[in-house]
């Protein structure tokens, strides 16, 4: 038990470390070669000019570069792979410390990677003003599409490799899927890369996604996955290296290559702790902020009115007046509440 939580918690402040240490490098080739939007964002997620979003999103006067993200991934690659080498070395610590295992986290690993660099190509397009998506980058659709690719090797390694087709309800037990259940698992992923939208405010995404793996760490760690365990506790603390020099004035903003990894790695590792029905609780503020554009799309095209003042909800509550500051910090303590509340869910729930 002792080693387990050294593993864990110990690895995960490595991550955090490694994190701080690394960031200088980072955001010294990120400025040196302007890699942030050259344009600010003109229209709306529905395309429509706004004065209110050309505000909120004043990109050419900010500066700020993207692809921040590449800290998080990259610091868990990182110390994933050197752990794993240093165990073949022959070091009976390091085969202890080591948490790559094929049945706990190549996958959820492999998709973080993966789809990260889908969003790491989107960023490289958004900064030098390629794609014809607003503000540069790849049209939605074509996202979209790379996600739904990636879920479907997902989907196919839990039904294939793994023989999965179920889910566990809370309280009830396992809910057979059948055939549908690949399905269900790219529906999944696509819903958790909807709430991506929550990335926006300096600090927000950062702080959100802290609190989400923590509390699927949590849930690993007390099912017994301890490798799981550690990969999301490692990401969780590079997350926090990251918020770290995200928090207002940002030096640095995560980036598609960020959220796009992190939502997609997220649907994994809900799968994998047999946790994916209480994602919506322990991942609320992401579900509230991809509502609240949906709503807002539903609402202007068949109510021809808006719902809210801007979408995301974020946006909404800046537009109402609220220093940015208090929407983040508000946003992270809907999302420690939401995540303990989930945690607490899912084990009381087997």
């Amino acid at each position: 038990m002792i080693l387990n939580v050294l593993k864990v918690f110990g690895l995960s402040a490595l991550a955090f470390i490694v994190g701080i240490l690394t960031t200088p490098i980072l955001t010294h080739y990120l400025y040196k070669y302007k890699l942030w939007k050259k344009h600010s964002v003109p229209k709306t997620i529905d395309g429509k000019v706004a004065q209110i979003s050309q505000r909120l999103h004043n990109d050419e006067e900010k500066k700020t570069p993207r692809m921040g993200g590449i800290l998080v991934w990259g610091v868990t690659l990182v110390i994933s792979l050197a752990i794993w080498a240093l165990s073949l070395a022959g070091s009976p610590l390091f085969s202890k410390l080591n948490f790559l295992s094929r049945s706990q986290t190549w996958l959820p690993l492999f998709t973080l990677v993966a789809a990260s660099l889908v969003g790491l190509a989107d960023d490289l397009e958004q900064v030098f003003g390629k794609g014809s998506y607003a503000g540069g980058g790849m049209r939605l659709t074509a996202r979209i599409f790379l996600v739904i690719l990636i879920a479907l090797v997902g989907a196919w390694w839990f039904f294939v490799k793994l023989d999965i087709n179920h889910i566990y309800i809370p309280f009830q037990g396992d809910f057979s899927l059948g055939w549908f259940f690949p399905i269900f698992f790219v529906l999944v992923m696509l819903a958790t890369f909807s709430g991506g939208v929550i990335d926006g405010l300096d600090g927000l995404a950062g702080g959100v996604m802290a609190m989400i793996f923590s509390a699927y760490a949590g849930i690993a760690f007390f099912q017994n996955q301890i490798d799981l365990a550690t990969l999301s506790a490692v990401i969780a603390g590079a997350i926090s290296a990251f918020l770290w020099f995200n928090i207002p004035p940002a030096r640095f903003y995560m980036g598609e290559t960020g959220i796009i990894g992190l939502t997609a790695a997220l649907t994994v590792i809900a799968f994998l702790t047999d946790a994916v029905l209480v994602l919506p609780i322990i991942a609320l503020p992401l579900v509230l902020d991809s509502s609240s554009v949906i709503i807002q799309l539903f609402s202007k095209r068949f109510l021809g009115r808006k719902v809210f003042l801007v979408a995301p909800l974020h946006h909404h509550f800046e537009a109402l007046g609220w220093p940015s500051y208090k929407v983040v910090m508000r946003t992270w303590v809907l999302a420690a509440v939401s995540a303990i509340v989930g945690m607490v869910t899912a084990l009381l729930g087997r």
